[in-house]
């Protein structure tokens, strides 16, 4: 029977027993709120109150504190949403392929405004952030779930189509979700054959305290953005106290513009898995937790079976590799919408089933992390990169790259360049070498670790990756002299705005000033003092955010007002304040009831 909404109706008893079986297969467990509450609305489309008062109740947990999780995650649904919930990738690189229109053209066809659902609840079409397939956009993300790269205007008629036959989505063409790994440049951890099992038998041969003094020699950094030494986090984490010691994978590549760890996880999920596996070994620990961000949901079951193939290797479970005492597995945890979640703190927490608010450090995970246990948070090319220093020994990698920044590092390259894809250099490699390389031409600016890092023009071209001069977490966006960066930044300030987790007032109330303050100059009625509130912000934020991703929101801003300014000073209207609104125009009411419309009437004639 539908409802007023157009859903499928169920009776009480039958979405309750659902509900059982769920949180029967999660144990109970009320860390997994997060988990339960995906797959509940994989089967229901949204989350009714109703729905979550009783996984409350199952779980233990107060309605507060399970409405206060659902309406966290931007994938999460507190009110119905379409049958179809047809997002589009949003991210700078998609701007510039010509999503806004596809996605104007789409609505049009289906008769939907975005970000609304459509009377009779086929359909809903928004924005979301980036999907991590800026190589092959621009994409969407149709329920959470399935994919769609390459999109034109071809595809968005066909689509439109399919969605007016209801032909369910996993019926869609299977080419639309084709996503290619685009590995244009390898280097030791893409072109080294791997053999599963290898690093773990070199490991144990090593044994645990050798292998963590191995990692220490290699001088390894973390490849998610922080570059805290590897081997320093696992003897922390080793010998601090606790009942248990959690080994976790951090793979929420929610950072604009970044991919690399899609294509590792599709490419070589077992290179992934026995960096986990040798980290535990080095840490003492017994679990893991691979955190895989929503947008890569459609990687689920491929990295399961991995899973399953491990173990029946013995290279997972108990006595791996017939070694007893070596017992160690690993769950997977699929996020559901939230960049702040790439902040360790906050992964640990969407972990344990909580809103993911970022802590406050000290303690710091390595200490007090998963469950209050010493927990390693590594991302994945770092853990790639360690299974390859338990095969070949620490000393190897470190004479690759520079001293300070040691080993090579994965490059997802896109924007304006005739090669977008992969890109593995050692450290130390020049902005220049990676344009020429990618097929760049005419480009005046690089975004180089995504909106948080740094935004270099064409005179800093010669600047080279590494933590001593261009730290990255991996992004590499290219925009040629075609590109306005003043839209660019806009964008970016769009981007931390939606995503920002809300918990602190100047990151909160800032990202939104700054939106406030762009918008204000795209509408042309901008003044030297919103340029100068702009950069006030920028100084504000740096130093009294509660976590480190609301302290770099304003990184892009900061350098195209420094190194763009004509972008920004070409949208100038006076060099005095400016009102963002027009007072006049609020006054045209009052002008049609008097029947007034004479210069007089008008406040720009007003004397």
């Amino acid at each position: 029977m539908a409802t007023a909404h157009g859903l499928l109706s169920k009776p009480a008893e039958i979405q309750n027993e659902a509900i059982d079986s769920l949180v029967s297969r999660y144990a109970c467990d009320p860390h997994a709120l997060v988990q339960i509450l995906r797959e509940a609305q994989a089967q229901h489309t949204w989350l009714p109150r109703d729905m979550l008062s009783y996984v409350a109740s199952a779980l233990g947990l107060t309605l507060a504190h399970v409405e206060g999780v659902a309406t966290f995650y931007r994938f999460f649904h507190t009110q119905p949403v379409g049958e179809y919930r047809v997002l589009f990738s949003d991210n700078i690189t998609d701007r510039m392929q010509g999503n806004a229109a596809l996605m104007a053209d789409l609505c049009q066809r289906l008769g939907v405004e975005p970000g609304r659902m459509r009377a009779d609840a086929r359909v809903s079409v928004d924005f979301c952030s980036c999907t991590g397939l800026c190589d092959q956009g621009p994409s969407l993300l149709i329920n959470h779930h399935i994919v769609v790269t390459r999109l034109d205007a071809e595809r968005v008629g066909a689509i439109a189509d399919l969605i007016e036959s209801r032909v369910p989505v996993t019926a869609w063409p299977a080419h639309w979700s084709l996503v290619d790994d685009h590995i244009r440049r390898a280097d030791v951890l893409l072109g080294t054959p791997f053999p599963p099992g290898a690093a773990i038998a070199a490991a144990l041969a090593r044994g645990a305290h050798d292998l963590v003094d191995e990692m220490t020699i290699s001088n390894l950094r973390g490849r998610g953005g922080a570059g805290f030494v590897t081997g320093k986090k696992w003897e922390l984490c080793r010998d601090a106290k606790g009942s248990e010691h959690y080994m976790v994978c951090n793979a929420d590549e929610g950072e604009p513009g970044t991919f690399k760890d899609r294509v590792l996880l599709t490419r070589h999920p077992d290179m992934v898995f026995e960096g986990m596996t040798i980290g535990a070994l080095a840490i003492g620990a017994r679990h893991g937790l691979m955190y895989l961000r929503g947008e890569y949901r459609y990687l689920l079951e491929p990295l399961r079976n991995v899973l399953q193939r491990r173990r029946d290797a013995h290279l997972l479970g108990t006595a791996i590799q017939g070694h007893s005492g070596f017992d160690f597995d690993i769950d997977i945890h699929v996020g559901a919408g939230a960049y702040v979640c790439g902040e360790e703190s906050s992964l640990i927490e969407s972990l344990e089933g909580k809103r993911g608010t970022p802590r406050i450090r000290p303690p710091f995970p390595a200490e007090h992390g998963y469950l209050d246990q010493p927990t390693a948070v590594d991302n994945v090319e770092t853990l790639c990169a360690a299974t390859h220093i338990a095969l070949q020994g620490g000393a190897w990698w470190a004479v690759i790259g520079t001293p300070k920044s040691t080993g090579t590092n994965i490059h997802s390259v896109s924007g304006d360049c005739d090669r977008p894809g992969i890109y593995e250099y050692p450290m130390g490699t020049s902005i220049d070498r990676i344009l020429e390389d990618c097929g760049a031409h005419d480009a005046q600016a690089v975004q180089v670790g995504g909106p948080s890092g740094k935004c270099l023009s064409a005179m800093e071209f010669g600047r080279r990756i590494g933590f001593e001069d261009v730290p990255t977490a991996g992004a590499f966006m290219v925009f040629n002299r075609s590109r306005d960066m003043f839209e660019v930044a806009r964008n970016y300030a769009g981007f931390f705005a939606e995503e920002s987790c809300g918990f602190c007032t100047p990151c909160r109330v800032g990202t939104a000033l700054v939106v406030k303050s762009m918008d204000k100059l795209a509408a042309g009625r901008g003044s030297r003092h919103d340029v100068d509130l702009l950069s006030g912000i920028d100084t504000l934020m740096h130093g009294t955010t509660h976590c480190g991703l609301g302290g770099s929101a304003c990184n892009a801003l900061h350098d195209t007002i420094v190194k763009f300014r004509p972008a920004y000073e070409r949208r100038l209207k006076s060099l005095h304040f400016e009102p963002a609104f027009d007072l006049d125009a609020e006054l045209a009411d009052a002008r049609r009831a008097t029947g007034r419309d004479d210069a007089a009437a008008h406040l720009e004639s007003t004397p």
